[in-house]
């Protein structure tokens, strides 16, 4: 016989004690245990998230904790590496736990450094592409280090339309017009030894 896992509702989930210890995100009313990240992932998502601060305030940039809720064939709550909200996003969050839930706007851009292995690879470019797109988001960026690519993806219609830059590429935001970085820059050839 096997036994049956609980499945979870969003209520449930958001009662959760959170353990600072391990991250989870909730996929299909199932915890998932996220793994620690990459060194030169943390540097990347860190690399830009400086980068971003001279051109969005503090306040409307989430690094890795912030949970955003999204839909699959159930409820699914992600942890992006890197977000830049909106100030009515900032304002509907309000100082209380940072779950931007199903009622509230849409983060404007959402980043995603690609971890090894093929189920981390199917989750950022698969899954969390069509959850993003249904969310709303206007730019989700899938930055791969294996690849050695940077994706971006724009939000037109409902569908995102995918632009790719590699090398000495200049990645092409539409939320951050003046960001004047490159496909290496970001993927670390100048600070990752």
């Amino acid at each position: 016989m096997v036994a049956k896992v609980q499945q979870l509702t969003l209520e449930e989930y958001l009662t959760l004690e959170n353990n600072a210890d391990i991250r989870y995100e909730l996929v299909d009313g199932q915890l998932i245990e996220m793994p620690p990240e990459t060194d030169r992932n943390n540097l990347i998502a860190l690399y830009l998230l400086s980068a971003f601060l001279k051109f969005v305030s503090l306040h409307l940039i989430r690094h890795k904790d912030t949970e955003i809720v999204v839909t699959g064939s159930r409820i699914r709550v992600r942890l992006p590496d890197l977000m830049v909200l909106t100030e009515e996003l900032f304002t509907a969050i309000g100082g209380k736990r940072a779950t931007i839930t199903p009622d509230m706007p849409s983060p404007a851009l959402v980043v995603e450094v690609v971890s090894p292995g093929k189920v981390n690879e199917d989750r950022d470019y698969r899954y969390k592409r069509s959850e993003y797109a249904a969310r709303g988001i206007s730019e989700y960026w899938i930055v791969d280090p294996i690849k050695a690519k940077v994706t971006v993806l724009t939000l037109v219609d409902g569908l995102y339309e995918e632009a790719i830059f590699e090398g000495d590429d200049i990645v092409q935001s539409s939320i951050l017009p003046d960001l004047k970085l490159t496909a290496s820059q970001i993927l670390g050839a100048d600070y990752v030894v």
